[in-house]
């Protein structure tokens, strides 16, 4: 017990958030494994339990075997557990059972949740969680209730709850996990209410659980009368007003480009109605934020829309939420920052406010880091698996983005791609910096020497 104590002493916060989400993927797939698990009631391969254990525990939705007819109640009931594990962050998780068994949150634990949820601050971190957990109950329970208004009825009382609750939890988690069959929400792409339930639960998980307080309580003060609409927009961060801006301008954006490229496609939305078309290319456009749902083939997509996807899906959606890709903030710090340069300004203002240079920095490298892992993973799925290489350079842009949207590659693939993808999924989920800071041990308390400044050109 002693070594084991001194063990976690040594360990960093970040490789403790690393190592909780590999534990929680193994145990996951060892149970997925078992005969109870699979509808036939046979092992499945421990290849295809580790692919479906870290695509539930990452978020993501890329699945080697079909989810609805494999696995049987028991497994389903696992990979929603696992799903709803990722969603909230395997530290996060855990931090709140200890609340709710009575163990004392220490300064190492309040520590390490500061690193999960990405935080800059240890003040209010329980408090923070709490809401995380009462805020995440009451949007899945009314996101249920939503979809049983269509489920019920289609497949009865029992089934039609078991459904609304699952896929409620997947979609509010980013996680694009279906038990409908093999067509995903395919057949519902003409019915509005599921289209409106599930977007609003992904953009609700994907726009970040910072940016919902700032906004609930902008709300309440506007209820006190102590705000006007107008002050409560203005009173609203810089984080949350960079979210909700960069947010709209890639849904709405990214859904008039898919609309007017796949307009004609027979093969996507082209024998669709007019409003279906335009429900369609919204519907992919808010999924393409790291949930893997989908209402038409991807495979059928023209090129020119998949590079319009592949953008979409690295952006991904906001820091500490549900969602995966390089975030919504990350790129507009990115967009501005150049566009000063470009102005000639020497710092990044944003609304009246200097953004920190370290936070520009910190940007640059999520990005650089993530774009190369993206470049190796893609090379390397090509190499061993072959095929296209925009299937390919599809396949890992969703799986390191937590995506899981598929150009029909993934249930194709050996071993070594499942193994490839596996390993983008978990990298995409604790984020690319996290894993390189997981094998650094130099401690916080290294020396750092200044030498002298000498200018190069760049450009």
């Amino acid at each position: 017990m002693d070594s084991l104590n001194k063990i976690n002493r040594q360990l960093s916060t970040t490789q403790v958030i690393a190592l909780g989400f590999i534990s929680a993927i193994l145990i996951g797939a060892v149970v997925l494994s078992l005969p109870v698990s699979s509808a036939d009631g046979s092992f499945t391969p421990f290849i295809d339990s580790l692919f479906t254990s870290t695509t539930s525990v990452c978020v993501t939705g890329l699945v080697v075997v079909t989810t609805a007819t494999h696995w049987s109640l028991f497994g389903k009931v696992v990979i929603l557990i696992l799903i709803q594990l990722g969603g909230l962050g395997i530290i996060s998780f855990t931090t709140g059972i200890m609340m709710v068994i009575g163990r004392r949150i220490t300064l190492r634990d309040r520590m390490i949740l500061e690193d999960a949820l990405n935080l800059d601050t240890l003040k209010g971190l329980v408090r923070f969680l709490q809401r995380i957990f009462k805020g995440t109950f009451i949007v899945e329970s009314i996101g249920a209730v939503c979809y049983s208004l269509v489920f019920i009825p289609q497949y009865g009382i029992i089934k039609g709850v078991w459904f609304s609750i699952f896929h409620s939890v997947s979609a509010f988690c980013n996680a694009g996990i279906d038990i409908l069959g093999e067509n995903s929400l395919v057949p519902y792409v003409s019915n509005p209410w599921i289209n409106i339930v599930t977007m609003g639960l992904i953009i609700t998980g994907g726009i970040g659980f910072l940016v919902w307080w700032d906004i609930t309580n902008n709300i309440k003060k506007m209820a006190q009368h102590e705000y006007t609409p107008k002050m409560a927009v203005k009173k609203l961060h810089i984080h949350s007003k960079i979210v909700i801006i960069t947010t709209l301008c890639l849904v709405f954006g990214g859904a008039l480009l898919i609309f007017a490229l796949e307009f004609n496609n027979p093969e996507t939305i082209g024998n669709l109605s007019f409003f279906e078309k335009i429900q369609a290319s919204l519907f992919q456009s808010v999924v393409l934020r790291t949930a893997g749902f989908m209402t038409f083939s991807q495979a059928g997509m023209h090129g020119t829309s998949i590079i319009v996807c592949l953008f979409l899906m690295f952006i991904g959606g906001s820091s500490i939420s549900t969602s995966g890709g390089i975030k919504t903030t990350t790129f507009s710090v990115l967009f501005l920052s150049t566009r000063a340069t470009i102005k000639g300004s020497p710092h990044l203002v944003v609304f009246n406010k200097t953004i920190p240079h370290k936070t520009v920095q910190k940007a640059l490298a999520v990005t650089v880091v993530s774009f190369t892992a993206l470049i190796i993973a893609t090379f390397m799925l090509h190499l061993f698996e072959g095929g296209s290489l925009l299937d390919a350079t599809f396949e890992t842009t969703s799986a390191v983005a937590t995506v899981g949207l598929s150009r029909d590659f993934t249930a194709s693939m050996g071993i070594a791609g499942k193994i490839i993808i596996t390993f983008c999924m978990y990298l995409g989920r604790i984020g690319p910096i996290s894993m390189v800071i997981f094998f650094n041990r130099q401690q916080q308390g290294s020396r750092y020497f200044s030498y002298p400044h000498e200018d190069i050109t760049v450009g």
